[in-house]
């Protein structure tokens, strides 16, 4: 029997992406990493935490880093490459994740 195929929706990649946000901002180390190549301070990213290209862009900032992608996916019971997936989901994808 096989298994039906697992539609993810934008709603699903925003609330992966506010995981990882809030991730961020659990390690002082993280958050000041993401802020710094980013370019966004505290205020600035409180202001687009709704924002769903900035959401993307919290993903792309996992998907950048194997390690912290790797830890953020154990942590919350996701594969890796399901972060890809959701991903594309939100604006600014890149078509090679």
């Amino acid at each position: 029997m096989m298994r039906p195929k697992i539609t993810e929706s934008t709603e699903d990649a925003e609330v992966i992406a506010l995981k990882a946000l809030s991730f961020l901002a659990t390690d002082p180390e993280r958050l000041s990493r993401f802020m710094d190549l980013s370019g966004l301070g505290i205020g600035d990213i409180r202001a687009s935490a709704e924002d769903p290209a900035f959401l993307g862009g919290v993903l792309d900032h996992l998907l950048a880093d194997d390690s912290l992608l790797l830890i953020f996916a154990e942590e919350h019971g996701l594969k890796p490459e399901r972060i890809g997936q959701l991903r594309r989901k939100l604006p600014g994808a890149a078509i090679d994740f």
